[in-house]
């Protein structure tokens, strides 16, 4: 990877960072416990804990995501292996870095 791709890698990825810190904010606050005493109907009430459980996953995924970037863009500098598929060594390749800059392993790995 060139220095240049790195440079435009690490911009994206604080980028990506910068938006999914917003994200997770939001759906945080999505997934507040709902209180009994809130008189909302049995149904409506019933909604409300299966949104508040899809909001609840998603929210895991978007922390993972979070994670996955923030190690990736800690790396990009210092690790000499930066950019390699962690199962099989070989050069993950620049696009796939650019649109998933948290990207551990290259296509063929990822779909096994």
């Amino acid at each position: 990877m060139t220095d240049e791709q790195k440079k435009l890698l690490k911009e994206k990825l604080q980028t990506k960072i910068q938006r999914t810190m917003v994200k997770i904010e939001r759906m945080e606050d999505m997934t507040q416990p709902i209180s009994p005493e809130n008189s909302i109907g049995r149904v409506s009430r019933m909604d409300a804990i299966n949104n508040k459980s899809v909001m609840e996953a998603a929210l895991r995924t978007a922390r993972r995501e979070l994670n996955d970037m923030e190690a990736a863009l800690r790396k990009i500098d210092t690790d000499p292996g930066f950019g390699a598929c962690e199962n099989c060594g070989n050069e993950i390749p620049f696009q796939r870095l650019a649109l998933m800059p948290g990207s551990r392993r290259c296509v063929n790995c990822a779909r096994r």
